[in-house]
């Protein structure tokens, strides 16, 4: 699997769980060992610009996603993935770390980094939550990912619930 994270925010980001945390979550939705992601942290700013550019919203947010090839996990066991460019996910530190602070489980910036980065990755795969059902059913995946990932690193303790704006 391809992953580059750039770090263009100025805040110092545990660049290496980023990564380590998107390539668990791709290999755990059977995506295609060759396909290829890219993951850009930047500032508030940067942040609030791409928010009112896409999705015509002010402020900045915590996360988004920038698909490309609309790759989706195979549907059957023996199936195989397709290859191919999953596309950006853009992350905000910053307002991650308020979220880390505000959660009811409060967290570090970097542990909210990293259920952001599983958030984005699910969306690269079409995954929403827009709907109850959606959200249900993304949010349930998400935590089940970041679960196995912590537990395979040996994290103890609970993990991030979700904050997201």
């Amino acid at each position: 699997m391809s992953i580059d994270v750039n770090n263009e925010s100025g805040t110092e980001v545990d660049e290496q769980a980023i990564l380590d945390v998107a390539r668990y979550a791709l290999t755990r939705m059977r995506i295609h060992p060759l396909s290829e992601l890219s993951v850009i942290v930047v500032d508030d700013a940067a942040m609030e610009q791409l928010h009112i550019q896409w999705m015509d919203l002010p402020g900045p947010t915590d996360v988004m996603s920038f698909p490309m090839d609309e790759l989706r996990p195979p549907v059957k066991d023996d199936e195989e993935p397709p290859q191919g460019l999953l596309g950006d996910i853009v992350l905000c530190p910053e307002v991650a770390e308020r979220q880390g602070e505000e959660a009811p489980t409060r967290h570090s910036m970097d542990e909210e980094l990293q259920l952001l980065t599983v958030h984005g990755v699910l969306h690269l795969l079409g995954y929403d939550h827009e709907v109850p059902e959606e959200k249900a059913e993304m949010f349930g995946l998400q935590a089940a990912i970041i679960d196995g990932w912590r537990a395979e690193r040996g994290l103890t303790g609970p993990s991030p619930a979700p904050t997201l704006t």
